[in-house]
Formats: structure tokens, sequence, C-alpha cells
């Protein structure tokens, strides 16, 4: 907080009480305040949260003698209207900005507000930092088809949510929790390590949370928290490969304090497909070709996984386990191309024949007159029965 904003602040008419209110009053004002406004209580209500932290600065300061002396007599100075008051000078004010502006080091100025903020010269906090949510991991399995397309499917989750029983006060139905007394509802428990600095922690009393919970509630058991179990959309996106972990921001459990949302993780299953296979970007599949049409060539058709067929030109004499590649026809790539899809030839051998088919295949293998394929094999060689 800048000096010229300090000097606008009027403690006072923040809590509702007067200049000269005695302590009790100053306390009963700010736990009025506190219980009305304390996050805990209004969830996601900014407008709240920001007077709940006004009331706590204005209470730091007006519920401590000596900071509030201190406080009274800079105001007094300073006119509560930013400007610098010189006694004598007929009310003429100079801007606090001015002055600091052209104050030199070792005149004093900061020294000036040290003893009321703290010998940090900065503003101690009276308000819990904002927690962000935990993330939450989920699975899902999805066709193979989906897997390379893209697809939402519902998707249960389970994470910790403000309790509806108590609505996140952690106090039993028709209680209400009250401000810690250590920490005065700050949440921040500050002690003096005997030299210019000061430590800030959490209270050990109330644990951070700056109320103390006399009759918890039963549902939450004073925690303000709860499992809350809802079903979501959640897109899966295309190219999707088995087992990768997919990251949704912002869908996790809800944050504390005005605190984000935590991630939603998501490991997704495929399932496997009847014709096709994958390898990274590219998708495979075996292509059945009778001994003929490799032997002579042909033109054959390959399936796609998007329906449909491809017409593929198999060269005479392809041999079994050969791969074509065909482009563009396999999963997508985050650049928005695609991969290719890889159609492995398997050359099909009839299991039974004619005595003419026979004949005909006999007659084949004379005239091809093909060389041994086995070069191992020898007249000499070993026979097993």
């Amino acid at each position: 907080m800048s000096t010229t904003d300090w000097a606008n602040k009027d403690y006072y008419k923040v809590l509702g009480v007067s200049k000269d209110a005695k302590p009790e009053e100053i306390k009963k004002a700010f736990r009025k305040l506190a219980r009305e406004n304390h996050p805990d209580s209004h969830p996601g209500d900014k407008a709240a949260e920001a007077r709940f932290k006004e009331a706590s600065e204005a209470n730091d300061v007006l519920s401590d003698p000596k900071k509030r002396k201190e406080y009274d007599q800079q105001r007094s100075l300073f006119g509560g209207g930013g400007g610098f008051k010189f006694p004598g000078g007929g009310g003429q004010n100079v801007r606090v900005d001015d002055l600091f502006r052209n104050a030199t080091n070792g005149d004093g100025l900061g020294d000036l507000f040290g003893n009321l903020f703290g010998s940090t010269g900065g503003r101690r906090t009276t308000t819990r930092a904002a927690r962000r949510g935990a993330d939450v991991e989920g699975e899902v399995t999805v066709d193979f088809t989906d897997a390379i397309a893209g697809v939402t499917v519902p998707m249960r989750t389970v994470s910790e949510a403000a309790c509806q029983a108590c609505r996140g006060t952690g106090a039993k139905a028709g209680t209400m929790p009250r401000v810690c007394p250590t920490c005065e509802g700050s949440g921040m428990h500050t002690t003096n390590s005997g030299g210019v600095f000061q430590m800030s922690e959490p209270c050990p009393d109330c644990k951070g949370r700056g109320m103390i919970i006399d009759d918890p509630c039963p549902i939450c058991h004073g925690s303000g928290r709860a499992k809350s179990t809802h079903t979501m959309q959640v897109r899966i996106p295309a190219g999707v490969e088995d087992g990768q972990r997919i990251r949704i921001k912002s869908k996790g459990s809800p944050g504390e304090n005005g605190g984000p949302a935590g991630d939603l993780y998501v490991v997704v299953h495929v399932r496997p497909h009847k014709l096709f296979g994958r390898e990274g970007h590219n998708l495979t599949v075996k292509v059945p070709v009778t001994f003929s049409e490799a032997a002579l060539g042909a033109r054959i058709g390959v399936p796609l996984l998007q329906g449909g067929t491809v017409t593929l030109k198999i060269p005479a004499g392809t041999p079994d386990g050969r791969t074509f590649r065909v482009r563009g026809k396999g999963a997508p790539r985050h650049d928005g191309t695609r991969g290719d899809l890889l159609a492995t030839i398997a050359v099909t051998v009839p299991t039974s024949l004619d005595a003419d088919a026979q004949a005909a295949l006999k007659e084949f293998a004379a005239r091809a007159n093909q060389p041994d394929p086995r070069p191992w094999d020898s007249p000499h060689s070993g026979s097993v029965s």
C-alpha cells in the first residue's frame, strides 16, 4: 500500500465505530463484520472477500493500542486526505507523493510509518491466501474409431467441494464459527524474531482458517469440504493414443478463498479394432491376396477406417509381407496433417485342391522351373520322417 492510499484509509469508518471507541467496541464490530463477510461463508463472493480483508486490516491497527496511537497521530498529521499539514501553515497541504518523491535517503520519512506497519515498511497481511483446488484423476475407454476421429464422452468424477450440509463453514447447521481469538480472524500468527524481521505462519489454534468451530458439522467433521460426485462431458481430442493422459484445465476440485479450481487428468484406454492397428500416427492393416494376384499383379481394394476403400496396385511378383504406403489416411497430428495407412500383403494358400487344380499347379511348377528357395537343401541332406 502506498503512503497516499494509507492516508486515505479511515479504519474507524470501516468498522463502523467512533474515533473514541473502546477496545471492546472495536473487537465486537470486527467480529460482526468477520462473521458476515468471511470467505468460507461466501465462496466466490469477491465483494464479501474485499470487505473481510478491509475489516481485518482495520482491526489489526485499531486493536493494538500502540499502533492505534501512531495511526491517530499520522491521521491527524496528514489530515486524513493524503495531504501533509504543517503547523501554522494556514491549512495548506503538501501532497504525500510529492514529499516522498523529493525525499533523499536518511531523511527518516520511512521510519515515520515503520512502527505502525512493521519494521520492513510493509503492511502485515491479515487474510488467508487463496488456495488452488486439488487435481482430479479419471479414466475413460473409447473405441478405436472414436480415438482417431475424436469424441465427447460422459465422465463421472469425484472431487472435494464445499460441504452442502454446512455450506462450507464447517459448523453444524444452526451454529456459526467464531473468530479465532489468537489470530483475530486473519488465519496467520506473526512473531518477532528479536531483530528487524517478523515471521508469519498459519495460526496454531485455528490451523490457518481464522475461525474456531465449537460444534463441527457431522458430515464434513468441521473441514468445510466434502466429496462431490458429478458427471461432466469430456472432449477426447482426435488422434489420442491408448494410455495417453489428457489435461483439462479448471475441471478439478474447486479452490478455497477465491482460489482457482484444480485440473482434471484423464487417462484414455482404446479398445482394439478387428482390422486396423496403429504405429504412432500411422494406421496398419493386413490385406489378403491370392497367389495368382501376387504372382501376376492386380488392382485390389484396401479398406479405410473412415469407411470405403482405396484402390492399390500390386505389381507382378509381389512377395508375402510386402508393405505399401497409402499417404494421408492415418491418424491426425497436432498440426492438422495425418499419418499414413500401411497396407501389408498377406498371400493366402488354398487349403484344398481338386485333381484338375493339382495337375495345373504341377504343370505350373514344371514350367516355372524356379530355383530352390532353400539353399541349405542338397541331395545329400538327411530326411526326417
